[in-house]
């Protein structure tokens, strides 16, 4: 069930007899904002209009005319200048719910055009411990890989592990001149993730002391620049009104904002470089460690080239490292409830780039550019770099070979890379790149997301300064969750009633489920401030309110002792009769009116839609397969999160005004019950195809 292309299909049908290109139109089907208005809106008659030079209203009145519309809907009503307000026959939407209550899927239906979509996400630096950093990439990619499989697509998932590169050289570097033996020996990854941030450190001292001196030139050009512009602005501005030119004077303000925007980007730099500088100086072990170890970051690119080389010594700590690694990221991944089709880190690829290098210099494709070999793409002014001048491959390297591998092996149609924002420059050249070399015939697209921020609107950090460490954000939401379920029970009039070890059990899905869900109802694009209290919140748009908006649908059979199963039944024996019923109605279609097809077409259902809230709640459910097209559109998965808070709050408007339990009579109440488990139900699906579980009590 998708109503939104239901009534695409009737109207392009409509569209075709008044214009050629119908289908660019049929975006304007919208839901309306007010009831009052009917339930959809069709906005098409005004740019048909004008596009044709007629008066919309006629156009309005002929495309209704062309409409098939009596079967679905009530009259069609022209408002305004053209609208075409939309509701939909009570019947119809009736017949459609018990069809959704006798079906596992809730009504969806699978796409009659699957596609084979790749889905590239996660993908942690394996050498050292995954922190918060990674919860926006895996947790998106894992949502858009359920929603597009349960759409009926085929679907792999990628972890792409960066389990090759520098971060290793900096470990091993770090392991032979740094390692607390001690320590490696009680808590090994603990060890290591250590020892790769002190690496990380004395190397962006090194490369911090060496740029700030161009930084501050930067700074004090850019602010003569822009006090330079200040003073010839006001001149700018009188000639610019002067002489009524108004694209003058906006340029002069865009060059005023960019001179602005460049010092306080610099001021930023400058800042974030001092205190790269400042920490290790501050320091006097780790300063005199930083000043003994002044060529670290070359050391650490010979590490690395001597494990791509084969040196023994390497690839044995590679592979005793490796292993470790892995064990703590998966832990990550199994309280998470994620894992993979495909885990082909970097070192997978590594003995294709030399063939693959090779063979687009024999192409003429890759070109030599002072010793190191590249890759020209049409628009972009810097080549993409393949192999340096030492011989060394690099990141883009590794991305080509796995996008020519990737299409060898299965034929993809479209390959998602669930990477944050800052990487666009890479992926925009990277693509171009592929598509120009004829690499792969898939549509590439770089699912790009926002950062996570602090209080301080900066990015998410302890209150020392590291990065946070994704287990100690999940065993803090657990815990702040294990606090609230516990309140919660103890609050109870009658004493409580959930055990200590279903305690833990109900605070491990609701802490998990709030860090997951707080960031899918984000706009992946947008930046957000972390906060465990809002995350936990038990009302508005969280985890946490959905979670007990479920477990209150589902507390209401456990009161009435309902067999809901049962009832379910009933809707599948509906189902046949409906069938039947309808095969009668076609046959007989030539032979009666329309009217008298309608009444025919009438029959007893198990929903009945009498109240309003009833029909607001019945219209939202089946709004399900249209929330998850949403999501596939433009791979938003806030989309489903905005329709289950949406579905949630109409459920509470139907429980306040229609009793269930004590519904007038059982027609009704059983009506109502059904309602009831079709929610629960969607809900439920809807988060799991969310990565979250629900529970049944809390």
């Amino acid at each position: 069930m998708n109503i939104i292309n239901i009534l695409k299909d009737r109207f392009e049908v409509a569209l075709k007899t008044i214009v050629p290109e119908a289908s660019s139109y049929l975006n304007l089907i919208r839901p309306s904002m007010d009831p009052k208005f009917g339930d959809y809106q069709a906005n098409f008659a005004m740019p048909i209009g004008k596009a044709l030079g007629q008066p919309p209203r006629e156009i309005a009145q002929k495309i209704v005319h062309n409409l098939h519309w009596d079967d679905i809907l009530e009259q069609p009503e022209i408002a305004g200048p053209g609208f075409i307000n939309l509701k939909f026959r009570n019947d119809w939407l009736e017949k459609q719910l018990v069809l959704a209550c006798a079906d596992d899927r809730l009504g969806v239906v699978k796409t009659d055009s699957p596609k084979t979509i790749i889905i590239d996400f996660s993908s942690p630096n394996a050498a050292k411990p995954m922190h918060v950093g990674h919860i926006r990439s895996t947790v998106i990619g894992n949502a858009l890989y359920q929603i597009l499989r349960f759409c009926g697509h085929n679907v792999l998932s990628d972890n792409h592990l960066g389990d090759w590169g520098t971060q290793f050289g900096m470990i091993f570097y770090g392991y032979r001149h740094f390692l607390d033996s001690d320590a490696f020996e009680k808590e090994p990854v603990v060890e290591l993730g250590r020892l790769y941030r002190l690496v990380r450190q004395i190397m962006d001292y090194h490369a911090a002391k060496k740029e700030l001196g161009s930084l501050l030139n930067q700074l004090e050009i850019a602010q003569k620049q822009l006090e330079q512009f200040k003073k010839s602005l006001d001149s700018i501005r009188q000639t610019a009104e002067a002489e009524k030119s108004k694209e003058s004077l906006k340029k002069a303000n865009k060059e005023f904002q960019r001179l602005q925007e460049n010092v306080a980007a610099l001021n930023s730099k400058i800042e974030e470089t001092t205190q790269k500088i400042e920490q290790v100086e501050n320091n006097a072990d780790l300063f005199q460690q930083a000043q003994k170890h002044s060529d670290i970051s070359q050391a650490v690119l010979l590490e690395t080239s001597k494990l791509h080389h084969g040196d023994a010594a390497n690839r044995q700590l590679w592979k005793e490292f490796l292993p470790r690694c892995m064990k703590e990221i998966n832990a990550v991944y199994h309280r998470l409830g994620i894992s993979f089709d495909l885990t082909l880190g970097e070192s997978f690829y590594h003995d294709r780039l030399s063939n693959l290098v090779d063979q687009l210099k024999k192409e003429g494709v890759a070109k030599e550019s002072e010793g190191a070999v590249c890759i020209f793409a049409d628009g972009y002014d810097v080549p993409m770099l393949i192999q340096k001048k030492d011989g060394a491959f690099l990141y883009a390297t590794t991305d080509l070979a796995t996008i020519e591998y990737r299409q060898q092996n299965y034929c993809p149609d479209e390959i998602l890379y669930v990477v944050d924002f800052r990487q666009f420059l890479h992926f925009d050249l990277l693509f171009a790149v592929a598509k120009q070399i004829s690499l792969t015939s898939a549509k590439l697209v770089h699912v790009k997301f926002g950062t996570i921020l602090g209080n301080d609107n900066r990015p998410f950090k302890t209150r020392s300064g590291d990065t946070v460490g994704l287990e100690s954000l999940l065993d803090e939401a657990e815990r702040r969750a294990f606090d609230i379920v516990s309140a919660n029970d103890d609050a109870k009039k009658d004493g409580a009633t959930i055990s200590t070890s279903e305690r833990r059990e109900i605070a491990r899905k609701i802490g998990i489920g709030a860090l997951i869900y707080s960031d899918l109802a984000q706009n992946r694009e947008s930046d957000y401030v972390f906060s465990y209290d809002k995350m936990l919140a038990m009302n508005g748009n969280t985890a946490t309110y959905m979670q007990y908006a479920y477990a209150r649908v589902r507390s209401i059979f456990s009161r009435g002792n309902i067999e809901i199963e049962e009832l379910r039944k009933r809707c599948c024996s509906s189902k046949t009769t409906d069938s039947e019923i309808q095969s009668q109605n076609e046959e007989s279609s030539e032979k009666t009116s329309s009217q008298e097809t309608n009444v025919a077409r009438k029959t007893t259902s198990l929903i009945k839609l009498i109240e309003p809230t009833e029909r607001a709640l019945g219209l939202e459910l089946l709004k399900f397969g249209d929330a998850l097209e949403a999501v596939i559109q433009d791979y938003r998965p806030n989309q489903l999160t905005t329709y289950l808070f949406e579905l949630a709050n109409r459920y509470s408007s139907f429980f306040e005004k229609c009793p269930v339990l004590k519904a007038g009579d059982d027609s009704t109440k059983n009506s109502r019950l059904l309602l009831c488990d079709l929610t629960a139900r969607t809900i439920q699906k809807g988060l799991l195809l969310l990565g979250i579980q629900t529970v049944e009590k809390m």
